[in-house]
């Protein structure tokens, strides 16, 4: 077998190789087959040689995956107290403190495997519903037709494909009958091209008419769509919005920690002249506390809980933090055909045109006998189904000749017998000029202006028009003359809008988000399609993104136009990108809806990316979430179901930085008071039973808000200080009683060993008893943080109420019988147990109360500042923040490991190069692959070959 020998630099060398003309023969030397196909070991080797021909995602290690919990922040600090009671602690004549050591490393274990099990369980229903899509593709191996997964195509595979079929790799066509592909995904635009013999076709289109074979010339990522998915490159060094919001959280947490850590240092060790251990225990008390360590494990748990109520309603959600960027979208940018639309053609009946004594429903039979009823095009088939019946197409009639649609004559012609008088009749369909020119009999000046005018009407509506035509013969030859055609009708046809789209869209406007259209299609055809959507007609073209506003518009500037816009109109890849950056950089989390490979630079660009059912691996390997259904209204139950889920983690952090304030506050200010030492390993127990519970929250009752939500962190803090404090008073209020007076030996009659007094502020009853009620008061919290009004008007989950009352009781069975040898603690009465839980009732009503005064003052005042300066931003025109969806920072990063759980195919947001949509180009492409194929190929050149 000959080869043609070409280098790199060659490829582009036209005056060695025509790279645009290059005919499928060459193509075959350069591929080293025949049109038999190849054999199963060369396709081995090839496949070897090539890899797979799919887009390749990153698989995530299990151990590394497990390990990822405990590589943080937070984490490190317990890191550290670990090695703190098994290093430092060895000191004072005293042993290792191996106990809170194997505590610690316990509750990081305890941590890591909850998390883990919930988000490899959410990692593999994902995986398996994205296996599900796989698809087949026909092929000759062996000289014989098989199917196979596509992922199994080599270049050099003969393929077969059919009407309905999605071509499966970039091919070059050897045969082709009658053959139209649809290349939405590729330029957006409605109308399917023809193909012949020789021209390229590429993965992911779709074929609408006809059956073709083809060879296959390339696969994978060195496809057209593996190209445009090149352009979203790697995305490892860069952090998500979570990763933020983690990032701030932990800082606050920690800053808290270390200025009363050092405080306890400077006091304890200067003041009070402390041992070397006992100011240790001390320190460690506040590290065990403090540390939300459960924090990153319950929102990465409540997400992947998330991720899976998400499935049911048909979204595959391939980007976990993506569920909490949903709740916050402002903005839905979708793509028209195939996601507002049906990309499937529709004659629109009520603005049908008729001429002469022909009614709709005439015109509508007649266009339906002069279109294909077997092996239809996409306009065929559009006239078929709009009598309704599909059987009348043919009914009463006897076929004696068809003309189907080509290029050149431009219209389809049926000529038949009507069986009821036995006249020979003759229908023909198709452009405008053509059928108008074809027509001799009543025609007019009159009759060609008012056909203009319409022809107009519907171009300035974005509808595509086409012409009916009708003639009698006089004899029974179906050959002979007729009578001479007569216009009679004119055929509206256009992309219709899903029967969902519209209820969504005004969904997506109830829940203060707003969409705007983007789309490759003309502008007239994206007006006409706001207006039948309710979306508004204020679209424009894509050259006002270059050009900016025109002098003298309403537009001050290109953001203020893209804001106030309902969608554009003619754009490419490049453009649907700057949309979402400009967007972005107003201060909008926005969302990218899509299903073609010109949408995946956006959809990754976009904080929350959405690949609609059907969308080619490009796209889905992009985007965030992924649709099984078709149409955008799965998109409103997930926008809803991301807010509930947004709730329940606002919830836990105001929690978490209440409790880190609570306990580090409270054991700080009783051991500057009393000198109180309180042991370590009963922290470590209050923080295992806290997250025993607080992991339930991931499926808690709320209700999800009726506008974006948003991270307001100094909200959080805020709310955090208020409860910690007040939390804090009800501890150091109890111990003070107990230590100053005998109030409670005289109203109860309890006591501490016999005594109506502790012997010292380190009675290990009284630790006892300061545990107890720092362990339900503390626990209970939840309740008022996770209610926006009084905590028993919102009931909480089974699961919630049932995991408090069980780590209720184990709190109140340790205070009554725990006698642990190794630390500072002894049993309380049944009287002393019975005090804490009436003391922390009594101070748990005010709790709603602190919220109320909490939102009427501080919180209030806190979103007229925000309101003021959102106000100032819009009459000043510079945006205050900027939120973005990818933003590199050192500490966030360090929260990566958390939040990214299910990788995404490895990519970078920006243009290496420009994905380019001309017929020409696109050949132009489909010969270098060819050729570059070829090369390596002749680098590497099987033995049968060598033979």
């Amino acid at each position: 077998m000959s080869l043609i020998e070409l280098k790199a630099e060659d490829l582009y060398d036209k005056e060695k190789v025509d790279l645009e003309t290059i005919v499928i023969d060459d193509v075959f030397k350069l591929l080293q087959c025949d049109e038999n196909g190849l054999d199963d070991e060369e396709a081995l080797r090839r496949i070897e040689l090539f890899g797979p021909n799919k887009l390749e995602q990153e698989e995530q290690n299990a151990f590394l995956q497990f390990l990822s919990f405990m590589w943080n922040p937070l984490s490190w600090v317990m890191e550290g107290a670990a090695l703190v009671a098994i290093v430092l602690s060895n000191g004072n004549n005293q042993p290792p403190d191996w106990e809170d050591f194997i505590g610690i490393v316990l509750l990081l274990f305890i941590n890591s495997a909850i998390g883990f099990y919930e988000e490899r369980n959410a990692g593999n229903a994902v995986k398996a519903l994205m296996d599900s899509l796989a698809p087949k593709a026909k092929v000759k191996r062996n000289g014989a037709w098989l199917e196979i997964e596509s992922a199994g195509l080599v270049p050099g595979d003969m393929i077969s494909f059919k009407i309905g079929d999605i071509v499966p790799a970039d091919c070059r066509l050897t045969e082709a009958i009658n053959v139209s592909i649809d290349q939405a995904a590729l330029t957006g635009e409605s109308l399917p091209q023809s193909k012949k013999l020789g021209d390229q076709c590429f993965s992911g289109s779709t074929c609408k008419q006809g059956e073709a074979e083809g060879v296959v010339i390339s696969t994978g990522a060195n496809t057209f769509f593996g190209r445009a998915a090149s352009l979203v490159g790697q995305d490892d060094d860069t952090t998500g919005h979570l990763q933020k919001i983690l990032a701030q959280i932990g800082s606050f947490c920690l800053v808290s920690i270390g200025i009363f850590v050092l405080a306890e240092i400077f006091v304890l060790y200067a003041g009070f002249r402390y041992s070397y251990r006992r100011g240790l225990n001390n320190i460690l008390v506040l590290l065990i506390g403090g540390i939300p360590i459960a924090m990153p494990t319950v929102l990465s748990v409540t997400l992947a809980v998330g991720a899976q109520q998400l499935a049911k309603h048909k979204a595959i959600v391939t980007r976990i933090t993506a569920i909490e960027e949903l709740a916050g979208v402002t903005i839905l940018c979708s793509d028209k055909t195939g996601t507002l639309t049906t990309n499937k053609l529709t004659i629109d009946r009520a603005t049908i045109r008729t001429y002469g004594p022909f009614s709709v429903d005439d015109v509508m039979l007649l266009a339906a006998y002069a279109s294909r009823t077997e092996n239809q095009d996409a306009i065929d088939s559009a006239v078929v189904q709009a009598l309704g019946d599909v059987s009348r197409a043919r009914a009463g009639i006897k076929l004696l000749d068809f003309k189907p649609f080509n290029p050149v004559d431009k219209r389809t012609e049926i000529t038949y017998r009507e069986e009821s008088s036995g006249k020979l009749k003759r229908v023909t369909k198709g452009m405008t000029g053509i059928i108008i020119e074809l027509c001799s009999r009543n025609k007019t000046e009159e009759l060609e202006n008012k056909l203009e005018a319409d022809v107009e009407e519907f171009a300035t509506r974005g509808l595509r028009a086409l012409a009916v035509a009708y003639e009698e013969l006089d004899g029974q030859d179906p050959e002979g003359e007729g009578n001479g055609f007569e216009l009679i009708g004119l055929l509206a046809i256009f992309d219709p809008p899903r029967e969902d789209t519209k209820q969504t869209i005004d969904d997506a406007l109830a829940l203060g988000v707003k969409v705007k259209m983007v789309t490759g299609d003309q502008l007239a055809i994206a007006k006409e399609t706001g207006r039948r959507l309710g979306l508004g007609d204020h679209m424009y073209p894509a050259k006002v993104l270059k050009d900016g506003p025109a002098p003298g518009s309403k537009h001050l500037s290109l953001d203020e136009m893209i804001l106030d816009a309902d969608g554009f109109a003619g754009v490419f890849p490049e453009h649907k990108y700057e949309i979402v950056k400009r967007l972005q950089g107003l201060g909008h989390l926005c969302a990218m809806t899509g299903d073609g490979a010109n949408d995946a630079p956006a959809l990754s660009r976009a904080n929350v990316g959405i690949a609609v059912e059907g969308a080619t691996d490009a796209a889905r390997g992009a985007a965030d979430i992924v649709l099984t259904e078709p149409g955008l209204s799965t998109i409103v139950h997930a926008i809803r179901g991301s807010r509930v889920i947004f709730q329940r983690m606002r919830n836990y952090s105001i929690y978490a930085c209440a409790v880190t304030i609570r306990i580090v506050v409270c054991f700080a200010i009783l051991a500057f008071a009393y000198k109180f030492d309180f042991p370590p390993f009963m922290v470590l127990i209050i923080a295992l039973l806290n997250d025993g519970t607080i992991m339930t929250l991931s499926v808690d009752r709320v209700l999800p808000s009726m506008t974006p939500d948003s991270w307001d962190l100094a909200e959080i803090f805020s709310y955090a200080v208020a409860y910690g404090i007040y939390l804090t008073a009800s501890t150091v209020a109890l111990v003070s009683i107990i230590m100053q007076t005998t109030f409670f030996y005289d109203k109860f009659g309890v006591t501490f060993s016999g005594s109506p007094s502790p012997s010292s502020a380190n009675d290990y009853q009284l630790h006892m008893i300061v545990y107890l009620q720092v362990a339900i008061i503390s626990q209970a919290l939840i309740f008022v943080t996770r209610s926006h009004g009084f905590f028993f008007m919102e009931r909480p989950s089974f699961a919630l109420l049932g995991a408090f009352c069980i780590a209720q009781l184990i709190s109140s069975i340790i205070a009554a019988y725990a006698d642990f040898g190794f630390t500072q603690i002894k049993p309380i009465s049944g009287g002393w147990i019975g005090i804490v839980w009436v003391w922390n009732l009594v101070w748990f009503a005010p709790l709603d109360w602190i919220k109320f005064a909490m939102k009427a003052t501080v919180i209030k005042k806190l979103r007229q500042r925000h309101e003021a300066a959102q106000a100032e931003q819009a009459i000043t025109g510079v945006p205050i923040t900027r939120t973005q969806s990818r933003v590199a920072s050192i500490h966030e990063s360090l929260y990566s490991n958390r939040v990214s759980f299910i990788r995404r195919a490895a990519r970078k947001v920006g243009f290496g190069s420009k994905v380019t949509m001309k017929p020409e180009e696109l050949q132009r492409f489909s010969s270098i692959q060819a050729q570059r194929t070829g090369a390596t190929l002749a680098r590497n050149p099987s033995r049968t070959a060598a033979a």
